[in-house]
Formats: structure tokens, C-alpha cells, sequence
């Protein structure tokens, strides 16, 4: 499972820091102002639980390398972060929760190029080019991603479909034709519920975002995001109307439109475990079962939100944490090597409650089933792009995006939905 050769160059930059220490008759002060030479500070978003789960898959590094990791978790990352950078306290790696913030701090030339330390071929081998690419600022890569959150996902019970005589579609017409074959029956097809508070409507624009992968493609998916077409482009509104197909209508979704906008997101499936079921699909990410109710996850399967457009393949929309390095010390170069292997995925993911996107990472480590049919979804996918929304100005992305999908579902036309959110992009 462990990948001796980037654990054995951590054990060299050990050594040199030990070297340093002999040489100079005490310990070197850091780039960061102060940290002894034998540790390695982390800031995240990772807390309780999972924090214990990254605790033990950074372990064996300290084991075999001596150096110390000392990690911070925070609720208040996106706010803590640029004042600890402002103030010259910034930490030698952090854990983005999402590529948006690291992009920026890339840009102000806070961040050090991976490239300047790492041979890049250790890259390619891990990653595939998506996500590479989705860590790489103005041609330079800066980020090792190391949780990937798969949000293309539909779930079914597999018992109910057998008893049934329903197939898994393996198209998006397939998908509609059994939507409308389980309506015709009087029964309810989907579950969906966009109620989150604050983030009420988050919802509606992963569907979005899922639907434009699968129509307008990769290349205007990323102009779109990026703002290099307006958001009342006509492909961003066929993208809402053919989300709209399914929740606008109320024979498709529980409680009709009024129930998408007032279902809590977490409690939206309920109906899937219900006798006779409620509902029969709910798109949702890998992280909805823990919303399940307690030993119903094993009941689910899923299957991957079907292609629209042949020539895009199956696209896979993801979340994900991506690790970049403030200070250029021997201690972080050896920490941000043994990310990039395989064997800190692998100890997490036998933990359960983690998907890597490594591509070395085996099926075999994960400790359920359900899981590796995350993970082989994931592998399998023709394109992997982030969470639009995630990429976007936050006065867009969780802003007015947000807002327009509820308005959308609401009843709002979709031209004044998003000319409204066109408005709103930051000049």
C-alpha cells in the first residue's frame, strides 16, 4: 500500500533539516516566522470526526520522517485564512475545501508552484489531467487534491426496481421515459428538496451544473463559470428549462413545487424508504447518506446522472479538498510529496466516509460496496469539473445563483431569473 520513493526523499529533507540544526547549534528559524524545523503546520476545514480520520493517514509520515504535523481545524477557514496571510502568520500548507480561495491566493503570489519542487511526472501518475488542471492557476499548478466529494449521483433501490420491472437508464431519454412510465402510474418519480436555510437553492444549481456538462460541454461549461459568456447565455437557459422539465412538474416531484422549496435537502429521500416508496430517484452527492435513517444506506444503490449529449460522455461534477504550501520549507516539501501518494488516500478511505481522487488508490481499500461504486464512478468519469457554484464570485455562486433557483422554482420566468443573476456578476 505505501509508496516508498516520495517517503524515502521526505526522509532526506528530514535529514537536512537535522544537518541544518548540527551545522548552525540550534534550531533554523522557518520561512514562517518562528516553527521549529521538525514541524509542519496544517490549516483546514476538517474537524471532530474526520479530522481524527486525516490525523491517522498522516501518521505514518510522521512516523517515518520525525516531523511533527500540526494541524489546525476551522469552521471559519475562508475568513481566518486571508487574515493569517495578511499578517505574515500564514500556515506552511493549507487544506482548501474548494480551488476558488487558492486560486486567489495563487494570484497575489502567496503560494509556491508545486512544479518548483516536485517532479511533475508524480503529478500525472496520481491525478488525471481534470483534476490538474482544476489546481493549476495561470499555467502553473499549485494544489494535490485529496478528498473528492461526487456529486453526479442518482440513487434507487435496486429491490423496488426489480419488483417493478424498471431498468437503470443509461441515458438522459431513458432516464425521462421512466420518469414519465412511474408517473403515468400515479406514483411519484423524484425526490428533491431545496430547503437549506441560509443556502436554500444550492440544490437547484448543481442540477444546473450537471445538466450544462452534459449539454453545452466542458469548454462553455468553464466559460460560463468564469464569466466569459453572460448568465443569460441560451445555453445556461436550456440548462434551467430542462431542470425545470423535472422540477416544475408536479406529477414528477414530492409535493410539487412547493414541496421542492420547502423540503430540507437531508430529508428529501425519506420518501425512497418508505413502503410503498414515496418517490423513486433522488439526485444527490455521496454525502447524503448520512441523512439516511439509520441501516437504510444499505438498501440504496446508484447509478451515475446519465449523459445528455454523446459526445461529452458521462461528466462528473465533484466537490473536494486540495492541499497548497504557504512556506517553502524541507518539512512542508516532504508533507506535500507524501500527499501525493497514494498511501494517505488509502488509510483514509479504509476508514470510511472518503472517496479519493487518486487514481493509484485501489477499489479494494474502500470498506463497502456502496462507497467503491463511488469511487468507480468517479474513475470512470469522461470529465470531472468542480461545483460551478463553488468557482464563482461568492455574490454569484452562493448569492444570487442560489436565490435565482429558488425564484426559478418559485415561479419566476427564467429570463428575469437570469438576467436578474447576470446583473449581479461583479465588474
Amino acid at each position: 500500500m505505501a509508496k516508498r520513493g516520495p517517503l524515502a526523499r521526505a526522509l532526506v529533507l528530514a535529514g537536512i533539516v537535522t544537518t541544518l540544526v548540527a551545522c548552525d547549534g540550534g534550531t533554523p528559524e522557518a520561512t514562517n516566522g518562528g516553527n521549529e524545523s521538525s514541524t509542519v503546520t496544517v490549516l483546514g476545514v476538517v474537524i471532530g470526526e474526520q479530522q481524527e480520520k486525516l490525523e491517522q493517514a498522516l501518521a505514518p509520515f510522521e512516523a517515518e520522517t520525525g516531523i511533527e504535523v500540526v494541524y489546525e481545524g476551522t469552521d471559519a477557514f475562508a475568513t481566518l485564512l486571508p487574515v493569517r496571510v495578511d499578517s505574515g502568520n500564514a500556515p506552511d500548507i493549507a487544506m482548501f475545501p474548494q480551488p476558488g480561495l487558492m486560486r486567489d491566493l495563487a494570484q497575489e503570489g502567496a503560494l509556491i508552484p508545486i512544479d518548483t519542487f516536485m517532479d511533475m511526472e508524480t503529478l500525472q501518475q496520481a491525478y488525471s489531467q481534470d483534476w490538474i488542471d482544476l489546481a493549476t492557476v495561470d499555467g502553473q499548478p499549485y494544489g494535490v487534491w485529496y478528498r473528492a466529494s461526487v456529486k453526479s449521483l442518482v440513487w434507487y433501490d435496486p429491490a423496488v426496481f426489480e419488483a417493478e420491472g424498471y431498468e437503470v437508464p443509461t441515458t438522459w431519454d431513458e432516464m425521462m421515459d421512466l420518469t414519465e412510465t412511474i408517473a403515468a402510474k400515479g406514483e411519484t418519480p423524484w425526490c428533491l428538496g431545496m430547503e437549506s436555510g441560509d443556502a436554500t437553492g444550492w440544490v437547484g444549481t448543481d442540477w444546473v451544473e450537471d445538466i450544462m456538462l452534459r449539454t453545452a460541454g466542458p469548454d462553455v461549461y468553464d466559460q460560463w463559470i468564469n464569466h466569459e459568456i453572460p448568465f443569460d447565455d441560451p445555453q445556461v437557459q436550456a440548462a434551467f428549462e430542462r431542470f425545470g422539465d423535472i422540477a416544475l412538474n408536479p406529477e414528477y416531484v414530492v409535493g410539487g413545487t412547493i414541496g421542492v422549496l420547502s423540503t430540507p435537502f437531508g430529508d428529501s429521500p425519506n420518501p425512497l424508504f418508505e413502503e410503498p416508496p414515496g418517490c423513486y430517484l433522488h439526485r444527490q452527492a455521496n454525502f447524503i447518506a448520512t441523512f439516511f435513517p439509520e441501516g437504510e444506506a444499505e438498501t440504496l444503490s446508484i447509478f451515475p446522472l446519465p449523459p445528455i449529449d454523446p459526445q461529452y460522455g458521462t461528466p462528473v461534477l465533484v466537490a473536494g479538498d486540495v492541499f497548497a504550501m504557504f512556506n517553502d520549507t524541507p518539512e512542508a516539501r516532504a508533507l506535500m510529496e507524501y500527499l501525493a501518494t497514494a498511501q494517505p488516500h488509502e488509510v483514509w478511505a479504509g476508514l470510511g466516509g472518503y472517496i479519493s481522487p487518486h487514481q493509484q488508490v485501489s477499489l479494494e481499500v474502500y470498506p463497502d460496496d456502496l462507497t467503491r461504486q463511488q469511487a468507480q464512478i468517479l474513475a470512470d468519469a469522461d470529465i470531472v469539473r468542480f461545483d460551478g457554484s463553488d468557482m464563482m464570485p461568492g455574490a454569484v455562486g452562493t448569492g444570487t445563483f442560489w436565490t435565482g433557483m429558488t425564484d426559478y422554482v418559485g415561479g419566476t420566468d427564467v429570463e428575469t431569473v437570469l438576467s436578474d443573476i447576470e446583473a449581479s456578476w461583479p465588474n
